[in-house]
């Protein structure tokens, strides 16, 4: 009796420990060459627009990929698929590494390595709430969770160190540990029957077309590359409305509360997924600090930070409710950005406070945003709706990289315009986070406007 509990029990809590591994590396990837940033665009001599491809272009695969994954689980085997993600993501490393001194090879292994990468949140959750017992999976979600953030902390420091002690190409060997994984989820997953579904793959081509095209737009500012962005969108809108299982529900374009949640949210999101983008140039250009300082020193103890707020904020919403909450961190972000524009050469060290209380503010506005998409919903809309919201995220993630570099690139904002004594170095980043400060307020404006005009019609 004793060994009929003990081996599920043991085949349970080995199945979580590789998924746990597979989460914090793909998070890290994510992370991990993000302060190297202008060490490659020095390498190969490009703008920010062209070396912030190196995040974008793992960021559109991994996003889209996400989405991908998600509609595939419930026609492929999830242990064949997690495998498929694993060994591409590291070929995509391997590709990188070998070929990083060509700059198409490196955006290509990026583009590979997104790919692949993006199976790990796609189809870690599906595996614990098909392996892991009920009375467990809180643990397991809760396990996973810290890990993932914990992820997204110490990457800006193990990338900035190991770029300044060796070279920003050994950072793209590290995925690689996830092979470890292989053997272990062979053994231990079922293997699932094929399940009979359509699979909307025009509308797979028709949505990444036109992302691509967008975020073309925001390196190049070419008018035509936005022209076909809109164009492809358009027919995406109309072929979505007559495919027979589409790959986004039309119906929820219907929602009103949910679709504000989505775009303020991602409008969010991709503010201070470019502001992070943003910072190692800063502290190049302003500061001279070395990669390693800016991993550990600035960007690692706001990374960090995310753990400690997420839990406050988790805790603000069931008893202040959503908007306060939300208006919380919109005010942490917002005044953080602009003590930084006002005193943007004081000290090095003031950014890493600035990034404490944004990476703060982010963690209660993603709590929040969370919980009024999932209110918003149906229990049938349910799975597709926070599908939709994560994808959303990701996406805006990558976007939000990709139109920072462009206007670092054009130096559109590279002229005096806060009453503020500094160097001429400092006026393009002071501008930036001015322009920051007004989309997210504008964010947090329009999520408050519709949400209490909603709640009071219902």
């Amino acid at each position: 009796m004793n060994t009929s509990y003990s081996q599920p029990t043991l085949r349970h809590n080995q199945v979580l420990i590789w998924l746990c591994v597979l989460s914090f590396f793909s998070v890290l990837n994510e992370m991990v060459l993000n302060v190297s940033l202008p060490d490659i665009a020095n390498d190969f001599n490009k703008l920010p627009a062209s070396a912030n491809w190196v995040n974008t272009a793992f960021m559109l695969t991994f996003s889209i990929g996400t989405a991908l994954y998600g509609k595939l689980s419930d026609q492929l085997s999830i242990k064949k698929l997690l495998l498929f993600g694993i060994t591409v993501n590291c070929f995509g490393s391997i590709i990188g590494f070998v070929g990083h001194s060509f700059f198409p090879i490196l955006i290509f292994a990026r583009f590979i390595q997104g790919t692949g990468a993006a199976a790990f949140p796609a189809l870690v959750m599906v595996v614990v709430a098909r392996y892991i017992p009920k009375e467990n999976r809180g643990k397991a979600f809760g396990l996973i969770g810290s890990l993932v953030a914990m992820g997204e902390g110490v990457g800006p420091a193990i990338g900035g160190v190991i770029a300044h002690c060796f070279h920003w190409s050994y950072l793209l060997l590290i995925p690689t540990v996830t092979i470890i994984t292989v053997p272990f989820l062979i053994k231990l997953l079922k293997k699932e029957e094929r399940l009979r579904g359509h699979f909307d793959m025009a509308g797979i081509i028709l949505m990444s077309a036109g992302i691509v095209f967008f975020m073309l737009f925001t390196t190049s500012y070419s008018i035509s590359f936005l022209m076909i962005s809109i164009l492809t969108f358009l027919i995406f809108v109309k072929h979505i409305r007559g495919a027979q299982e589409p790959f986004i529900d039309p119906a929820l374009g219907k929602n009103v509360l949910f679709m504000i949640g989505v775009l303020c949210g991602g409008l969010i999101f991709g503010t201070v997924a470019g502001f992070v983008s943003m910072v190692p140039y800063m502290m190049k250009d302003v500061y001279h600090l070395s990669t390693a300082a800016i991993g550990s020193g600035i960007i690692f103890p706001g990374t960090m930070s995310v753990i400690i707020f997420g839990y406050i904020g988790g805790v603000l919403v069931d008893r202040k409710g959503s908007l306060y909450v939300l208006t919380i961190g919109i005010a942490l972000m917002s005044s953080s950005f602009l003590i930084a524009a006002f005193f943007i050469d004081a000290t090095p060290w003031l950014m890493t406070i600035v990034f404490v209380f944004v990476f703060g503010g982010l963690s209660f506005t993603k709590t929040v945003i969370s919980t009024i998409v999932a209110s918003s919903l149906k229990q049938k809309e349910a799975g597709a709706g926070m599908s939709l919201l994560n994808f959303t995220s990701f996406l805006s993630e990558g976007t939000g990289i990709a139109i920072v570099g462009g206007l670092l690139s054009i130096r559109l904002l590279d002229r005096r315009m806060l009453p503020i004594d500094v160097d001429h170095s400092a006026y393009l980043y002071s501008n930036m986070l001015l322009l920051f400060v007004g989309i997210i307020a504008i964010s947090w404006l329009v999520t408050l406007i519709v949400y209490k005009r909603l709640r009071r019609n219902d």
